[in-house]
């Protein structure tokens, strides 16, 4: 993975981590809201049929309360019965009655089980159904909360009931709301809950993965942005290499066929002179002899001039310092400019990329200030550092537009060389001009490391 992909991945991992977060807190606090919401209304619900049981047992009481307060005679339990039994809620809302013993006195959706003694009947659980019920009417009335047969649907349903008890007569009477239609609309109310939640996760998982579409579009066209920009720049530096290729051959092609070629014609046309007189002639032969060692020593020197300037051997022979004073002079006397040249410290022992590196820094420095600075002086400094090398080439001259050449492609070339050379060993280059003085400076940092190294190369046989 390049480092693009890492940036890209690093910006989209938070905004995922991020929705992710969100969506799990939402769906907790819903969870939470939807169980409070669960007891809350379950709490309500069943504080309401409390009251309203309540309510309808006052109710028969009162209904049967001039038969109670009455003559007791069998009559009186009878017509109390009839108005019991007449009394309902609803389709499943009814009263029972039976006797502190536990036998049925009246129930109107159940007849069959007027008559029977039903102490001993037990639910499900084995929870004794009757009894309970004796029991919480015996302590003054009370809530009872057990599974009876719902007569709409004949199966069995969990019911709260609500009994009294009437001591004169014996009697246990009450009457009971299924809670089933309680359970139901907690469960109708528990899944609007969930389907909100549901709906809301659906939101955030839309706008988290619309969020993360618009970065990774972004993405995609800032990368693909910046891959032209850098396929643009990969092509005019393949152009500008081969153009210095084409241009450095050139050159050597012209030195060679204008300089050398001419001189070693001249030498051979002087030898086969020679040649010709030495026999009637031998001073004139010896004349042209002479010239054409004179001759031949200028192409020598030539030789080694376009040697220099590929590779000075100066650089390995007798270090960096060295080769750039070599070269200051050269310009100086090539380009008719005063050069002073600097060194302060002791130099150290460097690598041969290093050491080519700031020559060809120089060399390039040097060039551009024939070529377009109209200088009339020029300084070189060189200055060695225990953590590393600086070197400072200033002049004169009429100076240009730093921004201008830093964001035209079409110029500095020169400069972008130096900053890509400086670039591949970790260095800086600075650049400063204006009108009487520019100044081109390029630092390298010396690590211990590569000290070290270059030591080890040097003591190599």
């Amino acid at each position: 993975m390049n480092l693009r992909q890492k940036f890209f991945v690093l910006a989209l991992l938070p905004v995922a981590l991020a929705m992710v977060a969100i969506a799990l807190a939402v769906r907790h606090q819903g969870n939470e809201l939807s169980s409070a919401q669960h007891d809350a209304v379950q709490t309500t619900s069943l504080a309401n049929k409390r009251a309203e049981l309540l309510h309808y047992v006052d109710l028969a009481r009162k209904a049967i309360e001039p038969l109670y307060d009455g003559p007791d005679t069998p009559a009186a339990r009878e017509a109390a019965l009839a108005i019991l039994a007449r009394l309902s809620f609803g389709k499943d809302g009814y009263f029972f009655v039976y006797d502190l013993n536990g036998r049925s006195l009246m129930h109107p959706r159940q007849p069959e089980l007027v008559g029977h003694n039903l102490w001993s009947l037990k639910d499900a659980s084995g929870a004794p159904t009757i009894q309970r019920l004796i029991a919480a009417a015996r302590a003054g009335g009370g809530y009872v909360q057990y599974p009876w047969e719902k007569p709409s649907l004949h199966q069995m349903a969990p019911k709260l009931g609500y009994v009294v008890a009437l001591s004169r007569w014996n009697w246990m009477i009450g009457t009971g709301i299924y809670l089933d239609d309680v359970e139901a609309t907690l469960r109708e109310s528990d899944d609007r809950a969930q389907a909100n939640i549901d709906r809301t996760l659906i939101w955030i998982t839309l706008i988290a993965s619309s969020c993360l579409a618009i970065v990774a579009l972004c993405g995609l066209a800032v990368n693909i942005s910046e891959l032209k920009t850098a396929d643009a720049k990969l092509r005019q530096l393949a152009r500008q290499v081969v153009e210095s290729q084409e241009l450095e051959r050139a050159r050597i092609s012209r030195e060679l066929h204008d300089g050398i070629s001419q001189l070693l014609v001249s030498v051979k046309l002087l030898l086969e002179s020679a040649s010709m007189r030495l026999p009637g002639s031998p001073a004139a032969a010896s004349t042209a002899l002479g010239v054409a060692i004179e001759r031949l020593n200028g192409t020598l020197g030539e030789v080694r001039r376009i040697s220099q300037a590929l590779r000075p051997a100066m650089l390995d022979d007798l270090g960096l310092a060295a080769a750039i004073d070599q070269l200051a002079r050269e310009f100086g006397s090539h380009a008719a400019l005063p050069v002073e040249m600097q060194v302060e410290g002791d130099a150290p022992v460097l690598d041969d990329n290093i050491k080519t590196m700031l020559y060809r820094i120089a060399q390039e420095a040097l060039t551009n200030i024939e070529r377009h600075a109209h200088a009339t002086r020029v300084s070189i400094l060189l200055k060695f550092k225990p953590n590393g090398i600086h070197l400072s080439i200033a002049d004169d001259g009429c100076g240009f537009d730093v921004a201008d050449v830093h964001h035209n492609p079409s110029h500095g070339i020169g400069l972008r060389n130096m900053r890509e050379r400086l670039d591949a060993v970790g260095g800086v280059l600075g650049v400063q001009s204006w009108p009487g003085l520019t100044t081109i400076s390029a630092w390298v940092p010396l690590t211990p490391a590569a000290v070290k190294a270059a030591l080890r190369a040097t003591s190599r046989p």
